[in-house]
C-alpha cells in the first residue's frame, strides 16, 4: 500500500513540512506501508483545460501518474484568502475522479489565522465527497505560531494530531482493503 503525501503549494515550506511529518509518523507506526512525497514546487504543472492527459507536458503527466498510482493520501494546503491554493485545485481538476474513488484521504492545512481550519471542513471534505473518497475523521491544522525557527512543528497538541492522523489513514485504508477482499471472495 502506497501512502502519497501531497504538498499542494508552489511556495513556502510549512505545509510540506507537516505533510512529511505525517508520512514519517505513518511509516514509523506502520513499517509495512510505502510512502511517497509529492511537492508541487518541484513541478511545472499546466492548467487543466479538458484535454486528454497524454497531451499535457511531461511534468503534468508525471504528477497525474504519481497521484494515480497511490492507494491513499495525505493532502496539504496553505490557506490563502480563506481558500486552498489554486495549484492544488488545478491538480484536483487534472485527476480523473475515478482515481480517488474508495480511497482514504487525510487533510492538512496551514495558515496565519486560527479560523482558517474551517477550509478543511468547507472545501477539502466536500471535494473528497465529490470524488467518493473516504475522509479520515481527524485532520491537522497548523498555525504559523505552531512552528519553531526551523519550520518544524513544535506545538505538542499539533504533534499529537499528526500522530493521530497518520494512524487513522493507515488504519482506515487497511480495513478497506480487508473489506474489499472479503467482498471479492
Amino acid at each position: 500500500m502506497k501512502l502519497l503525501g501531497i504538498s499542494g503549494t508552489i511556495i513556502g515550506s510549512k505545509t510540506g513540512a507537516v505533510v512529511q511529518q505525517v508520512l514519517e509518523e505513518a511509516k514509523l507506526q506502520h513499517p509495512d506501508i510505502e510512502i511517497e512525497f509529492l511537492d508541487l514546487r518541484d513541478y511545472t504543472i499546466q492548467f487543466c483545460d479538458g484535454r486528454d492527459p497524454s497531451a499535457y507536458s511531461e511534468d503534468t503527466k508525471k504528477v497525474i501518474e504519481i497521484i494515480s498510482s497511490a492507494d491513499f493520501y495525505i493532502i496539504g494546503s496553505p490557506i490563502f484568502q480563506g481558500s486552498i491554493t489554486g495549484a492544488l485545485k488545478n491538480v484536483f481538476d487534472l485527476i480523473h475522479p475515478q482515481v480517488f474513488r474508495n480511497k482514504v484521504m487525510g487533510f492538512i492545512a496551514t495558515g496565519g489565522t486560527y479560523q482558517h481550519y474551517l477550509v478543511i471542513e468547507n472545501q477539502l471534505k466536500p471535494i473528497a465527497g465529490y470524488f467518493r473518497a473516504f475522509v479520515a475523521p481527524s485532520y491537522v491544522y497548523a498555525h504559523t505560531t505552531h512552528f519553531n525557527q526551523k519550520n518544524e512543528v513544535a506545538d505538542p497538541e499539533v504533534l499529537g494530531r499528526i500522530k493521530n492522523l497518520a494512524n487513522e489513514v493507515v488504519y482506515m485504508q487497511k480495513k478497506l482493503k480487508v473489506s474489499e477482499l472479503e467482498i471479492l471472495n
